[in-house]
């Protein structure tokens, strides 16, 4: 598979976590956004959680997820705010590989259209942690679709041109039943 799109759809398996000291799986429409959004769009939820904003437990079901071959892509909601209680950069980023730097800008320039200059006040980002590609997007779910809608959707499609992540996971057990 080269570096550029262009592929055929992939069907990826994402995890989605969502990060709060309050939220339920009654009450998590940010977590239920992405959820909706990666099935619509023909991927798999090969898991979802939902942990208290805690360095060293978001470092644990972070680290499983990373580890787990099957696993593609994760999808985080909340904790990317500047309030005592916001970790998830400071959990989240030193299990990366490489960070992926643009991803906070665009979302930030997206995200303007919709709430102005409130925007640099997410501290969104993304990296790459063996071969899975991991988004940390605001706890808003008006957010969650933006990220989703705007910037995420596209790079998770390996047919989107010029270029998307696909070609950068760790795909051998998909591109195997494929074959």
């Amino acid at each position: 598979m080269s570096n550029h799109g262009g592929a055929a759809f992939v069907p990826l398996n994402i995890a989605v976590l969502t990060v709060s000291d309050t939220r339920t799986e009654e009450n998590d429409t940010s977590g239920q956004a992405l959820v909706e959004r990666l099935i619509k769009s023909g991927h798999n939820l090969a898991d979802k959680a939902i942990v208290i904003d805690d360095v060293y437990q978001l470092r644990a079901i972070m680290s499983k997820w990373i580890a787990d071959e099957r696993i593609h892509a994760v999808l985080s909601t909340g904790g990317t705010g500047f309030t005592a209680r916001d970790n998830t950069p400071e959990a989240i980023m030193p299990l990366f590989d490489k960070q992926v730097e643009g991803f906070g800008e665009v979302f930030r320039s997206v995200s303007y259209d919709e709430i102005g200059t409130s925007t640099i006040q997410s501290r969104a980002f993304a990296g790459m942690a063996n071969r899975t590609v991991i988004c940390c997007v605001p706890g808003s779910t008006n957010a969650c679709k933006t990220a989703w809608d705007k910037v995420i959707k596209e790079q998770l499609d390996a047919s989107h041109k010029p270029c998307n992540f696909v070609p950068h996971l760790n795909l051998a057990e998909t591109c195997e039943s494929r074959d």
